[in-house]
């Protein structure tokens, strides 16, 4: 199996798993997956329909889910972090340190990239991926030829709002066993997707591989630690030169659509795209909507980067 090892300079070396499809001559698209998701998140076929369109996507598996390093045993009390977390945003202050921020997050990307011998990439995430590849644009702009930040949000106060359904269902741990986390996990997924398009036996069989791929509960607080007690970008979006796509449904329950809105009105000349009948959520009707949307701004992209280089 394929693996990259990155962010050396940690105690413990982070090892990502990684794939790739496509023509390695095409240009790099780097995948970067939500809170929780395995790569499986990106569902047979989306990554290939890329690939078919002249990109050679990446993808992987972040650190403490599916194959990748899991931090075996750091614990971290994510209540009291988080209180801190918000406390320390409304002060103004350092937030509470956390295992690692969003910012190690990106480094495990330019990480990857750089063990595939990759210099730029264009860079799209979904949820916490978006947030990613945000942190990525900011931290590493020079590696960065666009990023597209799906269903996803700046993390300020007020822009980072879920139902009370939903939140409720991303928050209740799962009950251990295989057949109650699978019905567990299908019910959470019915609240936050796509209610026009959900399907629940995709949805379950979807649950069931990951389950059976890597069953990792105690990396999810680490994960969510990292999204609630990282700092806050938003100056730095404000003066980001990279061209960026926002992509977010109009039906999301779990970060609400003024999230990407956000996202889209601090970037300069961010273009951002609103999705009728999309949740929280990549449903297949609507992959020719989000596919076309992330390869013309790509190509865009490529194009204003040949004519001022």
């Amino acid at each position: 199996m394929p693996y990259a090892t990155v962010n050396t300079h940690e105690a413990t070396a982070i090892e990502l798993y990684y794939e790739t499809h496509g023509d390695p001559a095409d240009p790099a698209l780097l995948l970067v997956n939500g809170y929780s998701s395995q790569i499986l998140g990106w569902y047979p076929g989306f990554r290939e329909q890329l690939a078919e369109r002249g990109r050679f996507v990446v993808s992987f598996d972040n650190r403490d889910v599916g194959l990748s390093t899991h931090l075996d045993g750091v614990d971290v009390d994510l209540g009291a972090v988080s209180k801190a977390a918000v406390k320390a945003a409304a002060a103004g202050e350092r937030m509470p340190p956390v295992p690692y921020t969003l910012s190690d997050f990106a480094d495990d990307a330019v990480g990857l990239l750089d063990h595939l011998g990759i210099g730029t990439a264009h860079i799209a995430g979904v949820s916490m991926g978006g947030m990613i590849v945000q942190q990525t644009a900011i931290d590493h702009p020079d590696r960065v030829l666009s990023m597209t930040s799906i269903m996803s949000t700046t993390r300020e106060p007020g822009y980072f709002e879920a139902t009370p359904e939903a939140m409720a269902a991303l928050t209740t741990p799962p009950p251990p066993d295989r057949e109650g986390y699978i019905a567990a996990s299908v019910a959470s997924r019915k609240i936050s997707s796509s209610p026009r398009h959900f399907d629940p036996d995709q949805a379950a069989e979807m649950v069931a591989a990951s389950y059976d791929r890597m069953y990792y509960p105690e990396g999810l607080p680490r994960q969510m630690a990292a999204v609630r007690c990282s700092p806050l970008g938003v100056e730095a979006l404000r003066r980001l030169g990279v061209p960026t796509l926002v992509i977010h449904g109009r039906d999301d329950p779990l970060i609400m659509p003024n999230g990407g809105e956000r996202t889209a009105a601090l970037v300069p000349g961010a273009n951002l795209l609103m999705v009728g009948d999309m949740g929280h959520d990549l449903p297949k009707p609507l992959w020719p909507i989000l596919i076309d949307a992330i390869i013309s701004h790509t190509a865009h992209a490529e194009t204003a980067h040949a004519e001022t280089s």
